[in-house]
């Protein structure tokens, strides 16, 4: 048997784990509906996403986030670790210390698109990223505030997240 390379260990938990996600939220779509479903799907992300921060923040040695570059750390490190090669995004963080996240082929997107329900979907990309940054104390204010699919709103999906130190 040969070993995985510690990268294709990384792909394949992250694509098993977002095959998990998806075959939830179908699962739950077919018995209880697109709006219970967005509920359910926005609850879970804000329950998983408060123990992942702490999770990631303790395995990258961070005691707290005081500073953009202790932000910067923590961003880097998060991505590092959930980023798979499938999820087509970038972020980066912008001169006055901005972090702008630009999303591009999104999976989320052509999932929903496929279960022919995009119009109704919340989107729980950018709610992670919220919850991570609410639940390690970082002041922010997000632009554009929204519900539902950006891309589906504007034809193109970013969002820039400014900060408070």
């Amino acid at each position: 048997m040969t070993a995985l390379e510690p990268s294709q260990v990384k792909e394949l938990l992250n694509k098993n784990w977002m095959t998990h996600d998806a075959m939830w939220f179908f699962h739950c779509l077919r018995k209880y509906g697109m709006e219970d479903t967005n509920q359910l799907n926005q609850a879970a992300i804000r329950s998983m996403a408060q123990i992942e921060a702490g999770r990631l923040a303790q395995a990258l040695g961070i005691a707290s986030i005081d500073s953009l570059e202790d932000l910067k750390r923590f961003v880097e490190g998060a991505f590092a670790v959930v980023k798979a090669d499938f999820m087509d995004f970038t972020y980066e963080f912008m001169q006055g210390g901005s972090l702008r996240m630009n999303m591009g082929e999104c999976f989320a997107h052509q999932g929903m698109q496929r279960l022919g329900v995009l119009d109704q979907y919340r989107c729980g990309i950018y709610l992670r990223v919220d919850v991570w940054l609410k639940t390690l104390g970082v002041d922010y204010e997000a632009e554009p505030a929204f519900e539902g699919c950006l891309k589906l709103q504007r034809d193109s999906c970013h969002r820039t997240y400014h900060f408070s130190w």
